[in-house]
């Protein structure tokens, strides 16, 4: 009988990795939630309190609980395993949301919707568990690795694109609490798919002495700050670009986030991964200048749409080309701890970020609210040329 040929299509070859179908079903399911929450309570809390700044309050207080809580959690699956510590941790953070929703109804205590909220902080990153089991599964294939990282970045770009639009349609048409509930309901679910495939789950690997933490591992230091930097990007293009346009806009920018991180996965994977990082960061940040430009010169909505959807272009091959220098520099057995590390770095940087661009906003304006991302970007870049030169070349060597 004969084998039918394998598909050209990089992405086809991907999901035809045997179980890897089913586990990124269930990851994007409990993944579109995490464009959900902050939205989601931000409406909620604000319609029901009348107060954006409590609303605000709330989510701030569950990203710092995110940044304290997630590397905890990433550690526990390292060591234990995804399936035994993923499930319970989505089911305390998807108990927290639903604790929250009663909260709003009931008009319980404001103390209670901070505690709430926090609670949420204990979702483990599906995202980096996904990546750690492409790592398992194509550790002999840089090429298809390469492809799995830009289809994961391209994951992220797409729940951010549709998780705020899903809760924004819920929580207006069905009632205020329906995106939180919703949200709570696809994670947990999302997450006892994606732990039921254990074939593609990696090993734990047996610990007889103490480790130390990836953040000490050569070159990391330097490619977390690059990652807080990038946050920085994010956060502050996202309050500027909500104040002034509106929150739809920033689908453009997700848009052409999402495309680009497609086309990119087809590239030939980079042999000198520092040194397309810094070719990443200097493409972001000329892109960057184009929103800054746009309502600087014509202040046309249209016209920032357009730019808005080309800087988003150098998002995802920044980010894939930085997850995969936290993959070459985590030791197998800490991979979801590493890449959580990474994670809670860009939250970190948006939290900056948003402040830095609500205050901009408010006291100077449009102009330099949009300012703001071109100099985070730039920020990024000279610390990547400056420091992850070391991380490249270390990443290097220990993939040989």
């Amino acid at each position: 009988m004969s084998v039918p040929p394998a598909p050209r299509n990089a992405y086809l070859r991907l999901l035809r990795t045997p179980g890897a179908r089913a586990f990124t079903a269930g990851n994007l399911l409990a993944r579109l939630p995490m464009g959900m929450f902050s939205v989601s309570a931000v409406l909620m809390i604000a319609g029901s309190r009348g107060s954006y700044a409590l609303a605000g309050a709330v989510t701030a207080t569950g990203l710092v609980a995110t940044a304290v809580v997630a590397p905890l959690t990433a550690r526990l699956v390292d060591r234990y395993g995804q399936a035994r510590i993923a499930v319970p941790a989505t089911a305390l953070a998807a108990s927290g949301a639903l604790v929250l929703a009663l909260c709003v109804r009931l008009d319980a205590p404001t103390w209670t919707l901070f505690v709430a909220y926090s609670a949420t902080a204990t979702a483990p990153n599906t995202g980096g568990m996904s990546r750690a089991r492409w790592s398992h599964l194509l550790r002999d294939d840089p090429a298809a690795l390469h492809t799995a990282n830009s289809f994961e970045q391209a994951a992220d770009e797409l729940c951010f694109m549709l998780g705020p639009v899903l809760a924004a349609a819920l929580c207006g048409t069905l009632f205020p609490e329906a995106g939180t509930v919703t949200g709570a309901v696809l994670m947990m679910t999302g997450i006892l798919i994606f732990t039921a495939q254990r074939s593609t789950e990696p090993p734990v690997a047996p610990r007889t002495v103490r480790t130390r933490s990836p953040f000490r591992s050569p070159g990391m230091p330097a490619l977390l700050a690059v990652f807080l930097a990038t946050g920085a990007v994010f956060g502050t293009m996202e309050v500027v670009s909500i104040a002034h346009a509106g929150g739809a806009v920033l689908a453009l920018q997700a848009t052409g986030s999402c495309a680009a991180g497609l086309l990119y996965g087809a590239l030939r994977p980079a042999r000198n991964l520092s040194g397309r990082l810094v070719f990443c960061l200097a493409a972001m940040t000329a892109l960057m200048c184009l929103p800054l430009l746009a309502v600087a010169t014509t202040g046309s909505l249209l016209t920032l749409g357009l730019c808005l959807l080309v800087a988003g272009a150098a998002t995802a091959p920044t980010m894939v080309t930085g997850m995969t220098l936290v993959q070459r520099l985590t030791p197998a057995a800490q991979l979801n701890e590493g890449m959580t590390l990474a994670v809670t770095a860009l939250l970190g940087g948006v939290a900056a970020g948003s402040a830095t661009g609500g205050w901009l906003v408010e006291h100077g304006g449009t102009i330099p609210g949009y300012a703001a991302p071109a100099c985070a970007a730039g920020l990024a870049l000279v610390v990547s040329a400056l420091g992850t030169g070391r991380a490249g070349r270390t990443g290097r060597a220990e993939a040989a």
